[in-house]
């Protein structure tokens, strides 16, 4: 007779337990610097290993190894992310999300939004994304002026995302929209503050102004269909895919669909545009270098795809941003089996920590990994293509679909604002402050100061 296996328990397996304090575990040090706990973590334990945060028990898989896994078939197969979009989703009203979605409907769903969010999406319209870029900057931007660089970049980024999908900027809603996101990653999807908040006056209020943004892009949108004008986008294809019936957008999703790009750009952009301009300022080698590829980018010449491109040391200068100052620390996903990494089983159903960025800061594939260095993507150095060594926008299936269209976003934003304005940090000696939560990146209180205007705003080429 065959031997029955049980599925062992968390508690029994051989996956070590990283030292922490009593009741609190390991809470302090994920909340001081997520990034650097991995490392510690992984160069002590490996590429496995069990944490205790925010009151539960969790494993994380880190390291190349996890960042390699995530991107295989038994990756895919093994893990899924429903559960951490489930109150979201629940919040909204709505069936499903992409993020919240895996298997062939992810990949439907994924499909059907891909032709939007991609590059090629800006085709036609980067004088469109510069003159909304120049608006943003003229608003505030002005010598002598203290800018909060976080918030500044919310808004650019929503004057950005409000010409690309929409033709104009809801910027009466920027406000609503980062409360809301605040509120909705600490309670529903990182839980890491109670349910009351949900409570909160100001967090109903913002919640209903999402809706009302997405009602109204929604009932435009419809119209644009009806005579004719809607331009070729991803709301116009959101919309359209609800009209013909696809079971992939339904009635209750449209206003989470619709509205989402505007969620997630909020956040992860404008964290990473904010770091840049850090590192570049930290720097002057590199702000003369960024000065001088923008200088020319806005010369006179056409505006598109291969000038952006051709623009080394600006994209050099985001990659590097990204690297050492990572959104995506970790992905959170759940064992959908038992499954062997590294010599360890993961139990079915365990709620995993998919440590992606510790490569970032390992010496192994970044010489200096602390140092700001972008020339580290040019080849024939290209130390991101090493094999799990880069991953600023998620592994796997879920990776950010967005990507393309963030890279022209954030390319523009960082041209335009050093070609237009001289910038200095609060003091030569100054050191970035950053958050945690939500998600990691620079402080709200990281302000930078106008000198002087370099150049006035971009007027096209022969305006």
């Amino acid at each position: 007779m065959a031997a029955v296996l049980e599925k062992p328990r968390l508690a029994e397996t051989s996956i070590p337990l990283v030292p922490g304090l009593p009741l609190l575990g390991n809470t302090l040090d994920m909340a001081k610097d997520p990034a650097a706990f991995f490392l510690r973590s992984y160069r002590a334990h490996g590429p496995v290993y069990r944490i205790h945060v925010f009151g539960r028990e969790s494993i994380v898989i880190a390291g190349p190894e996890a960042a390699t896994f995530m991107t295989t078939r038994e990756g895919r197969d093994c893990l899924r992310s429903k559960e951490f979009w489930h109150g979201l989703i629940e919040e909204y009203g709505a069936t499903e999300t992409l993020t919240g979605l895996d298997g062939e409907r992810h990949m439907r769903l994924r499909t059907l939004l891909r032709s939007g969010f991609s590059r090629e999406a800006v085709e036609g319209h980067y004088e469109d994304l510069v003159e909304a870029t120049d608006r943003a900057l003229g608003r505030r931007w002005t010598p002598g002026a203290k800018i909060p660089v976080l918030e500044a970049m919310q808004y650019l980024v929503v004057e950005q995302l409000g010409m690309l999908l929409t033709g104009q900027a809801p910027l009466e809603y920027v406000k609503d929209i980062r409360f809301a996101i605040l509120t909705i990653l600490n309670v529903l999807v990182t839980k890491q503050r109670p349910r009351i908040m949900l409570k909160d006056p100001r967090y109903s209020r913002a919640h209903q102004r999402i809706r009302e943004l997405g009602e109204a892009m929604i009932a435009d949108f419809r119209t644009r269909l009806d005579d004719g004008t809607a331009p070729k986008n991803l709301i116009t294809d959101i919309i359209q895919a609800n009209r013909d019936g696809s079971d992939l957008m339904p009635d209750q999703n449209l206003i989470l669909s619709v509205t989402g790009p505007y969620v997630a750009g909020l956040d992860t952009v404008a964290n990473t545009l904010a770091a840049c301009i850090y590192g570049i300022l930290k720097h002057p080698d590199v702000l003369k270098r960024v000065q001088a590829e923008a200088d020319e980018l806005f010369s006179g010449k056409v505006i598109d795809e291969a000038a952006v491109r051709n623009m080394t040391a600006v994209n050099g200068a985001i990659m590097e941003a990204m690297r050492l100052w990572p959104i995506a620390v970790a992905q959170m996903r759940t064992a959908t089996r038992d499954f062997e990494f590294a010599g360890h089983i993961i139990p079915e159903n365990e709620m995993i920590y998919v440590g992606t960025s510790v490569p970032h800061f390992m010496e192994e594939f970044y010489p200096e990994p602390e140092r700001y260095d972008i020339d580290r993507y040019q080849r024939p150095r290209g130390e991101h293509l090493q094999k799990g060594a880069y991953s600023p926008f998620g592994r796997g299936p879920h990776s950010c679909l967005g990507q393309g269209l963030a890279e022209i976003q954030m390319a523009i934003a960082m041209a335009q604002l050093f070609h237009r304005f001289e910038l200095a940090l609060p003091s030569p000696d100054y050191v970035l402050k950053t958050k945690t939560a939500p998600t990691p990146g620079p402080a709200l209180s990281f302000s930078v100061r106008v000198v002087a205007e370099r150049h006035p705003p971009y007027r096209g080429e022969g305006k």
